[in-house]
């Protein structure tokens, strides 16, 4: 129990610092933003993978279509690292009987951050 509990609360807190950071489009990282468009198709052909979760799958679904439409392209690639890293640890979680059960309160928990964090940029979810 205690264990599921670390891990809701390790990805609770990558949602919160993602989210914190929005404001820093950091020109050092254009370079490896720039270098990375390649890879955002890799992104969005990760899209159809799908975490099992409804409100998982909902957030990520909603969070990548308004990254794709809304956000500036020069920030872009750090919310798409953003939306793998979500799928790939959330598809971890659920596949794990023990933690998959908490899963849906965590995704919850990171739409409502994410919203309020992209609302400056006009995504309305």
């Amino acid at each position: 129990m205690l264990r599921n509990t670390f891990l809701v609360l390790c990805v609770l807190c990558a949602a919160i610092l993602i989210g914190c950071s929005k404001t820093e489009t950091g020109n050092s990282n254009m370079a490896t933003n720039n270098s990375n468009k390649g890879t955002s198709t890799t992104g969005t052909t990760s899209s159809g993978d799908k975490i099992g979760i409804a409100e998982c799958d909902d957030f990520i679904a909603k969070y990548e279509a308004c990254v794709s439409g809304k956000v500036p392209e020069m920030a872009r690639a750090q919310y798409q690292t953003a939306i793998k890293q979500w799928r790939e640890s959330w598809k971890k979680l659920a596949e794990n009987p023990q933690t998959k059960g908490t899963l849906a309160a965590a995704c919850k928990q990171a739409k409502e951050q994410q919203e309020a964090a992209l609302k400056s940029y006009g995504c309305t979810w």
